[in-house]
């Protein structure tokens, strides 16, 4: 993730800027303090995730030898999706703590080998697998796949040492859901929604599909690689990400609907049902699992 645009107040001081400036600028909204000292541009909307990293970056120059950037904090530095997270306090990791949290600050008590900590933006921070894991035993299973996913999609080679990462982490707290989470992880879901689609497709008692699996014509030209195959029962379910964490984004063009209406033409022309789902059907995901063993059914009727 790229470093916010943020500033520093000892930085306006010595430019000339006096406090009461500072002051007004914040009543008036041109400047937004993000901690004590730092602040955004005001002039427009701030995101969750950047007010985050510009929170954990004003951190540089105030941590500890011993202070390790951990859990949400360290996902945000690595740019890994969140999802349904508080991102309210910053997340340190320090080897000699009782552990405390305030509404700005959560500090764990947690001790890290040299080769489970990396330098990320002149902060000490968990390595991607390390983070994965201690997300996977704090967060829900949600939030935990969401983030491991794409971990695994941008750094495939992290799998071994997801594992390592798990031995190391002993028996503390969430261990055993840790383990449950990492073992279900995939690289190959694309999107925040084709990761909770999978859980909710096993949640649902659903046999696992293939994911990305290329689809082709009989003389081997390339049809569709969908989200998700049910190969034996003849049934390709996509997720339609237009609406991309639940937000309202502009729908599909004209152009955009036939397109996908030739694809899907042509996938059933290989013989396969299609079973499209969005965001919000992921909260309601009976529907979609009735909608999938009728498509199954009129497959087998073929």
């Amino acid at each position: 993730m790229d470093e916010p645009n943020f500033l520093l107040r000892s930085d306006l001081l010595a430019g000339g800027t006096t406090s009461d400036e500072i002051r007004q600028a914040v009543r008036s909204g041109r400047l937004r303090n993000v901690t004590r000292g730092v602040y955004v541009d005001g002039g427009g909307d701030v995101d969750p995730l950047t007010l985050h990293h510009a929170r954990v970056l004003a951190r540089r120059g105030r941590t500890t030898p011993d202070d390790v950037v951990s859990h949400v904090s360290a996902a945000v530095l690595h740019g890994l999706p969140l999802w349904n997270v508080d991102l309210s306090p910053v997340h340190i990791s320090r080897d000699r703590s009782s552990g405390r949290r305030t509404p700005t600050l959560h500090v764990h008590r947690c001790t890290y080998q040299p080769d489970e900590v990396c330098v990320v933006a002149g902060l000490r921070t968990t390595t991607v697998a390390q983070t994965v894991v201690d997300l996977a035993r704090t967060l829900s299973a949600d939030s935990a796949v969401i983030a491991g996913d794409a971990a695994l999609r941008a750094h495939p080679d992290i799998a071994p040492l997801l594992l390592d990462a798990l031995a190391s982490s002993g028996m503390r707290h969430g261990i055993a859901a840790a383990r449950r989470t990492v073992a279900f992880l995939d690289g190959r879901s694309e999107s925040p929604g084709e990761s909770l689609s999978r859980l909710r497709i096993r949640s649902a008692g659903l046999p696992a599909p293939k994911l990305q699996h290329e689809l082709r014509t009989p003389s081997g030209a390339f049809v569709a690689r969908p989200d998700f195959l049910w190969e034996d029962e003849g049934v390709v379910g996509e997720f339609d990400g237009r609406s991309k964490y639940g937000s309202d984004e502009p729908g599909a063009t004209a152009e955009t609907v036939h397109r996908e209406k030739l694809r899907e033409d042509a996938i059933r022309a290989l013989g396969f049902e299609v079973v499209r789902w969005t965001w919000a059907d992921l909260f309601r995901f009976e529907a979609v699992h009735a909608r999938l063993v009728r498509a199954a059914g009129r497959a087998r009727r073929r």
